[in-house]
């Protein structure tokens, strides 16, 4: 459960430079507990950034990020997975030569207090097996514990990605462009899978697809060049002006 009255992440007047290049430009968002917010923007407008810099891949040149209260300005990845932070990313991340359970399995275990030996059976890691087998049975991908990665539709896998993100049982999840490639049957089933979420999960993510974007958050994020040019529900979204120059001038969504 997420502590009262505390907020799963504040950003604080977040800058990242790369040369003479701001990336992100005083960026500043709370997210409330239970909250599903998105970021959208164009090409370029600093949206991956942010998410890499509240992950922890890379460190920001100024400001702070707290994450259930607890100063995560420079935590490692590992530290602020351990705060609850999840993430998904861009581009798939899967073992792509190991079966879906096998996957499953990994991202149980990288949060377990067990570790595995390779001359131990595996029998005795049967917990760890059985949320591997649970989280697949709830999220509709046992029938294909089996198969190969590779094999998988592109959409299947930003399915079991998204599901293996879950395995380390994050408070604070965030996905970068889930839909980006899907197609629209695909589009809708990772759609169903967000907002089925427990809202003990908060939810912050990218999406390019704006109608999906607008159908799953509560709140809406717009950046542009790096810098917060709206807040707003949907609908207010919907109706600012400035955004539809902005996309005009940016063309594609994506980051």
């Amino acid at each position: 459960m997420n502590e009262m009255g505390v907020n799963p992440l504040v950003v604080s007047h977040l800058s990242r430079n790369f040369g003479g290049v701001r990336a992100i430009d005083d960026v500043s968002l709370e997210l409330k507990p239970g909250e599903r917010r998105a970021i959208i923007g164009t090409n370029g407008a600093g949206k991956t950034t942010l998410f890499n810099v509240v992950n922890g891949q890379i460190p920001p040149s100024s400001g702070e990020i707290h994450i259930f209260g607890q100063n995560a300005t420079k935590r490692p990845l590992h530290a602020r997975a351990a705060l609850g932070l999840g993430r998904t990313f861009q581009i798939t991340s899967l073992f792509r030569s190991l079966t879906v359970i096998d996957n499953m399995i990994i991202a149980v275990q990288a949060l377990h207090p067990c570790h595995f030996v390779f001359w131990r059976r595996a029998q005795r890691y049967r917990d760890v097996t059985a949320r591997a087998e649970a989280l697949l049975e709830k999220w509709n991908l046992a029938d294909r514990r089996n198969e190969l990665v590779k094999n998988l539709s592109y959409g299947t896998q930003r399915q079991l990605e998204i599901v293996m993100a879950l395995a380390g049982e994050p408070r604070l999840l965030l996905l970068d462009e889930p839909m980006a490639g899907l197609s629209a049957a695909e589009t809708h089933l990772a759609t169903d899978i967000i907002v089925n979420l427990d809202r003990d999960i908060t939810v912050l993510l990218i999406e390019h697809d704006l109608a999906a974007a607008f159908s799953i958050a509560d709140s809406i994020t717009a950046m542009d060049q790096g810098r917060i040019v709206a807040e707003g529900t949907p609908d207010e979204i919907r109706k600012e002006s400035s955004l539809q120059k902005i996309y005009a001038r940016g063309g594609a969504t994506n980051s």
